[in-house]
């Protein structure tokens, strides 16, 4: 509880900040990495008050019970494209390739350069951040800390194995949005487990967005592990359906499992279940 207290506390002073920042700003001040920081060894519970209700109530477009301006919107639009809407209309588009396109066009998008289907090197015009989850140097650890309207947006590099089977350093980016005081982590192509480091920089994940594809990315029982480290109050998997029932029977009964009921799934913090929960998203 007390973690809890200071996470909030920490969310409300940073908040203000973070809306009034340009990108060429001094860094924003990442919520849900405060706590990470300051106990870097703590495996971090997300925050999910007491009463809260539960997810699958709040997925009919809007939740009669819940100020919109602590909504956010997610819709799975394929593969591993999830579309974010934040409550003061900012859209980011994860792993945006113009293949699976959104309702709108986004105002950020994320890319990972797994394949084709990951990123564009053609993206339209009209977007106004456009984020590259590698550095065009090899190895190199590319950085974003991007505030758009009232969206943060970050990443933490990770290796990625390349056609050839070897790995490549900082070739694929973990971009983590930080919404309304909602920590979304996306995994992007992950190929290997994540360090202790990697964790550190992560921090608190209250919705985590999961390959599940039997190995393509990392295989369902490395996977698991990863998520069940995390312990994200809720689970998007993506990526490939085929993966999806060994990735469900590895976390051995651990998160509950439930099928979004929409096309939009709509969350705040005070939505989020109490028991960690896997939720499968309408096309997957």
């Amino acid at each position: 509880m007390m973690l809890r207290t200071v996470a909030f506390v920490l969310f409300c002073l940073c908040a203000p900040a973070m809306q009034v920042l340009a990108q060429d700003a001094p860094m924003a001040v990442s919520q849900c990495q405060a706590i990470a920081q300051a106990v870097p060894n703590a495996t971090f519970a997300s925050y999910s008050p007491s009463g809260a209700v539960p997810l699958v109530l709040a997925q009919n477009g809007r939740s009669a019970d819940l100020s919109a301006r602590e909504e956010v919107r997610i819709t799975y639009v394929g593969h591993s494209t999830y579309f974010i809407e934040t409550p003061g209309g900012v859209g980011i588009a994860t792993d945006y390739s113009g293949v699976y396109r959104p309702s709108r066009l986004p105002d950020v998008v994320t890319m990972n350069k797994a394949h084709s289907t990951h990123f564009t090197l053609n993206p339209d015009a009209g977007i106004e951040q456009v984020l590259q989850g590698w550095s065009d140097v090899p190895g190199e650890k590319v950085q974003h800390n991007v505030v758009v309207g009232d969206a943060y947006i970050r990443n933490v590099a990770t290796d990625i194995r390349s056609w050839g089977g070897d790995m490549e350093e900082n070739g694929n980016s973990i971009f983590i949005f930080e919404i309304a005081g909602l920590c979304i982590g996306h995994l992007g192509h992950l190929h290997h487990e994540l360090t202790e480091s990697h964790y550190t920089e992560i921090g608190r994940l209250d919705i985590l967005m999961v390959p599940v594809d039997g190995g393509l990315t990392l295989g369902a029982d490395s996977m698991s592990r990863v998520v069940d480290r995390l312990r994200s109050s809720v689970i998007l998997p993506m990526h490939r359906p085929g993966g999806l029932d060994r990735f469900i029977g590895m976390l051995g009964g651990k998160f509950d499992v439930a099928y979004a009921r929409e096309p939009t799934i709509v969350v705040s913090m005070r939505s989020l279940p109490k028991r960690p929960t896997i939720l499968v998203p309408q096309g997957m």
